[in-house]
């Protein structure tokens, strides 16, 4: 229920009348607490607030907070005890025990299933279908979920321990645990050991036996630890390898720049400009960020003084290549595909032992005579190269079958006419005395000729050839931006669209499309329209394109827009719709 973010709709003191009758609800609901302990989790004169929720799913919950910790919540009038209530009051609910590989599926919303129930031996706790109930971790008696049971007792026996055990409604890591002081489970040995398997013989048996007492606490300390591995130790093992690697790199540094090749040289500049961008440039507010923006505004920024940062100079060659080896191999960003050929980083993971061990070059920075305007970035912004595509249709498929191209296979125009004129020589097409002319022979005739005009036309000329061809391909493009593989569309390059709305009485906005398709930050390109006409500008949803935006300037803005688009980040008129908008200078009507 608390696996995802929960929204908070208020936060109360509670009231005298509420106090007791919480109370009197939960002597009722745990009758095993005693009055000391009930005092203690609700105790009459410190501060108790009910906080109202509503989980993920859309379910109504009451929360009982006590110093910062939630301690009970309501769902559907049945009260629960949080983990921290459990931890000290162990027994107030019945338990199941569970290994601790367990843990991380519970806290991620699953259930207990009855396969993964260990049976200690004592059996299993009585409960019936419903009952509030508890789960354990071999070893260690601190509870770490809270649910309610799916079937009784009897019935978890009859049916073979299959099938469902315990439907959870919290666990130790999810988001109430974090809701509160985000504590870790004590350390409480266990007073029923796991019943001996039928393999087990009673030798070993009384071994464990003799062994008990000396053994428990090192066990206990055991299964802490394991739950807390899924968490922290892989984390602290890592970071101790890096901090070992850091300290064998000094030692070595002298000798590896003599001995390392440029390349190699390059693939440690990268990386440090990578991992520096990321720690004191890259915010979380910034996300998601496109990755040619990453690159241009941050990364360079971060290169040294007296370097060159070069992609195709490392061993990635692409910028793409180094973020996918970034995202499997250290797990430093998630990089997804919001648009169709234009990346973004989506998420950071800013706990990354590699990116907190990572320590600042004091010569890094860009040079004061590339930094103009308090930031502005060292390397400009690099218009994608667009390059017109035409595909290989059914129809024509018998005109590029010796050119061994197939449906679907995009060519440049050139390539296009390379290949109807290799076509026309190999079956001598050439009109005999006119060479500006081409004999139509039953292909050309079938691909490029209506059926009105297979009795009347015998020759075409060779510009009317090439022209009937591409007419009758598909239009495609091809869109290169700088460090990335070229993306091949179908269709038109789809152009920035720039419109002025009007909203409320008298008032307009202009509003900018599709800046996404070019690689161009609506935030940065935002940012700039603000600052430069100083008036209010938001980012919206763009309404039918998924994961896009639209930019929206108070007040008739196209004339700023085109200059920004065509002077500074020189995208082709053709490209730009709109800009015919601006308004006129002259009289106000």
């Amino acid at each position: 229920m608390f696996a995802k973010a929960f929204r908070v709709k208020s936060n109360t003191v509670i009231k005298g009348s509420d106090r007791r009758k919480l109370r009197a609800d939960i002597a009722a609901a745990f009758p095993s607490l005693s009055v000391e302990e009930l005092n203690e989790l609700i105790p009459n004169k410190e501060e108790l607030n009910i906080v109202k929720i509503y989980a993920h799913k859309g379910d109504a919950v009451t929360l009982y907070v006590l110093h910062k910790n939630p301690i009970f919540f309501q769902l559907e009038k049945q009260v629960f005890p949080t983990v921290y209530t459990l931890w000290r009051c162990p027994t107030m609910v019945p338990a199941f025990a569970t290994w601790p590989p367990v843990l991380q599926k519970l806290s991620g919303g699953a259930d207990l299933m009855l396969p993964g129930v260990v049976v200690s031996a004592s059996g299993l706790p009585e409960v019936d279908q419903g009952d509030c109930c508890a789960v354990t971790l071999v070893m260690n008696s601190a509870p770490v979920a809270v649910g309610t049971a799916a079937v009784s007792s009897a019935k978890m026996r009859d049916c073979g321990m299959k099938g469902k055990g315990v439907n959870i409604l919290h666990a130790y890591m999810d988001q109430l645990w974090a809701f509160g002081d985000k504590t870790h489970p004590p350390v409480i040995p266990v007073t029923n050991c796991p019943a001996p398997e039928e393999g087990e013989t009673d030798g070993e048996e009384c071994e464990e036996k003799e062994g008990r007492d000396s053994s428990t606490p090192a066990a206990v300390e055991t299964s802490c630890r394991n739950m807390q591995e899924l968490r922290l130790d892989e984390h602290e093992v890592l970071k101790e390898e890096q901090l070992d690697e850091d300290k064998e790199g000094k030692d070595t540094d002298g000798e590896e720049d003599d001995s390392r090749s440029p390349q190699e040289q390059m693939d440690e500049l990268l990386l440090q400009c990578f991992l520096h961008a990321l720690k004191t440039k890259v915010k979380k507010s910034d996300l998601p960020l496109l990755t040619s923006t990453f690159l241009s505004k941050h990364m360079v920024s971060c290169c040294p003084r007296g370097k060159q940062l070069d992609i195709k100079k490392s061993s990635y060659k692409k910028l793409s290549k180094f973020l996918l080896c970034m995202q499997r191999d250290h797990s430093l960003v998630q990089v997804k595909e919001l648009s169709k050929g234009v990346e973004s980083i989506v998420e950071v993971d800013w706990r990354n032992p590699e990116l907190c061990s990572f320590r600042t070059p004091k010569d890094c920075g860009p040079e004061k005579e590339s930094v103009e305007g308090g930031g502005v970035c060292e390397v400009p912004y690099q218009t994608p190269e667009i390059t017109q595509l035409y595909g290989v249709t059914a129809r024509l498929e018998p005109l590029f079958q010796d050119a061994r191209k197939r449906k679907g296979t995009p060519l440049k125009a050139s390539e296009v006419r390379n290949v109807i004129t290799d076509y026309v020589k190999k079956n001598e097409l050439i009109h005999e005395t006119n060479k500006n002319y081409v004999n139509i022979n039953p292909t050309l005739c079938d691909c490029l000729l209506e059926k009105s005009e297979y009795h009347e036309v015998e020759t075409l000329k060779w510009d009317d050839l090439f022209s009937r061809t591409l007419i009758r391909m598909q239009a495609c493009h091809e869109v290169l931006f700088p460090g990335q593989p070229p993306v091949v569309k179908k269709g038109q390059m789809e152009c920035i669209d720039v419109t002025v709305a009007s909203r409320g009485s008298n008032k307009k906005v202009t509003v900018i499309k599709n800046l996404e398709a070019f690689g161009l930050d609506p935030a940065v390109v935002a940012d700039s329209l603000q600052h430069q006409v100083q008036a209010s500008c938001v980012l919206l949803d763009s309404p039918g394109a998924k994961n896009r935006v639209l930019v929206q300037i108070q007040g008739n803005q196209v004339q700023h827009v085109g200059k920004l688009l065509l002077d500074r980040y020189q995208i082709p008129r053709k490209y730009v719709q709109g800009l015919d908008k601006a308004p006129k200078l002259g009289k106000k009507k």
